[in-house]
């Protein structure tokens, strides 16, 4: 799958990802994420950060079992949820949804918006053998195990996607 152009060559790639509430699954993605970018020498050359399409949980922390997931797998935890917007999607490269439904909501968005739909994709489709619903379901209503279910799904993807970029950006 061919990543889009940069919206600006002479800066970062700006990469966001995208759930329903900002405090589970895409803040999850964005540790996971940075952190394979960094060990792929990337961290200077793409920006990674993450929103919720929902609003109730703006301004709040990470759920304390996608904290203690990440923690325990030695990923970094420090966020603030917030809510996407035309403005954040504008500066986008690439908005990458971990389901059908929030992706819906982004084209939703981009379209009344006038944004480039294109940009939009699902985060596990990086993932190899992802299948043909490549979907992060929402652990949020269940137990711990569904955290690492997800973190488990996040790895997958991140490490596709970070290898597209080595060799979109390394040549």
């Amino acid at each position: 799958m061919s990543l889009p152009e940069p919206r600006d060559p002479s800066g970062p790639y700006r990469i966001a990802l995208v759930c329903l509430g900002n405090i589970c699954r895409s803040p999850m993605a964005e540790k996971v994420l940075a952190a394979d970018l960094e060990r792929a020498g990337l961290g200077a050359l793409v920006r990674v950060d993450s929103f919720g399409t929902g609003h109730w949980h703006v301004g709040g922390g990470m759920d304390p079992r996608a904290a203690s997931t990440l923690r325990v797998h030695g990923y970094l935890t420090g966020h603030t949820a917030r809510q996407v917007t035309p403005g954040e999607l504008a500066l986008r490269d690439l908005v990458l949804a971990m389901d059908l439904d929030n992706l819906e909501e982004l084209h939703r968005s981009a379209g009344e918006h006038g944004l480039d739909a294109s940009r939009l994709r699902l985060f596990r489709s990086f993932a190899p053998g992802a299948g043909v619903r490549p979907e992060v379901p929402d652990p949020y209503y269940g137990g711990d195990d569904g955290f690492t279910a997800v973190l488990t799904m996040v790895e997958a993807a991140a490490k596709g996607l970070t290898g597209e970029l080595v060799t979109r950006l390394r040549g």
